[in-house]
């Protein structure tokens, strides 16, 4: 059983995105906007953060009251995509529900988009354009990659219909020559599809949802999900104790999918400044 690491090709990822800055002269600047204080949200803003201070960029965290309006959230944005210092701007999700999270998300400049929601940065994708793509799934290609995994040709079975994760990994997949099939809520029997399956993605965030039976031997799983316990501990969508016994390779949850959409995220918003600032990609 081969265990996909993340971390470890997160860190390569981020050395090799603070040498080329430092190469290029360049101070890519990230701004996340946290509406609210959710403490997951919030956790998650404060990863951001200190990944973008590792690798030498120009960090923004701006905090807005759960109340604020969604004009006051506009106005932000419309200020940060003028801003000539900003190459990204993130808003982290969930809003408030009294915002309309369609037209925060499309009021982004396409160009600073680093998480890949615009709908122009959707359409791009969907036709296999070149464009910002969102970091996780994005992270997800990464990793296989660097285990030389190739999807070509290979069923693929996306379990999870998200527009943050399942959608755009699933377009990921098609583009690269993959049988994609994509499960959800009202899958009738996720197993059926599951057991058939290649390559099984699986990001829902519901505990040991994929079980060992549920699995081919040789199948590659990667576990997008992650949960938190009673006891306290992180785990992913998979039981990773005996579908490990089963699998070809399996990320790990900590330390799989997740530092992988760090690093993907950096690398978007070096995408982005380098586009901005006209550098050569």
């Amino acid at each position: 059983m081969i265990l996909l690491d993340g971390k470890g090709l997160s860190d390569k990822i981020q050395r090799d995105i603070s040498r080329e800055c430092e190469t290029l002269g360049l101070k890519p600047g990230l701004a996340v906007i946290l509406v609210g204080d959710d403490a997951p949200s919030r956790a998650y803003v404060n990863m951001k953060e200190r990944a973008c201070q590792r690798v030498g960029f120009a960090s923004r965290k701006y905090e807005l009251a759960q109340s604020c309006t969604q004009g006051e959230l506009l106005d932000l944005i419309a200020e940060l995509n003028a801003d000539f210092e900003i190459h990204g701007i993130l808003v982290q999700l969930p809003l408030p529900k009294h915002i309309d999270t369609s037209v925060v998300l499309e009021s982004i400049v396409p160009h600073k988009d680093v998480d890949g929601f615009h709908p122009y940065n959707v359409g791009r994708l969907n036709t296999n354009l070149d464009g910002f793509v969102p970091a996780t799934p994005l992270g997800v290609m990464s990793l296989l990659e660097a285990y030389e995994i190739s999807v070509r040709g290979r069923d693929v079975v996306i379990v999870g219909a998200s527009n943050i994760v399942g959608r755009p990994l699933a377009t990921l997949m098609l583009n690269a020559g993959a049988s994609v099939s994509v499960c959800h809520i009202l899958t009738k029997d996720v197993g059926e599809y599951t057991r058939r399956a290649d390559i099984v993605c699986v990001g829902v965030g519901k505990a040991n949802l994929i079980t060992e039976s549920m699995i081919k031997p040789g199948a590659i799983v990667v576990d997008i999900g992650i949960n938190r316990l009673d006891s306290g501990a992180l785990v992913g969508d998979v039981d990773f104790e005996n579908v490990s016994k089963k699998a070809l390779a399996i990320t790990p949850v900590p330390g799989g999918v997740g530092p992988m959409t760090i690093a993907s995220l950096l690398q978007n918003t070096l995408k982005a400044a380098k586009q901005i600032q006209g550098v050569a990609q």
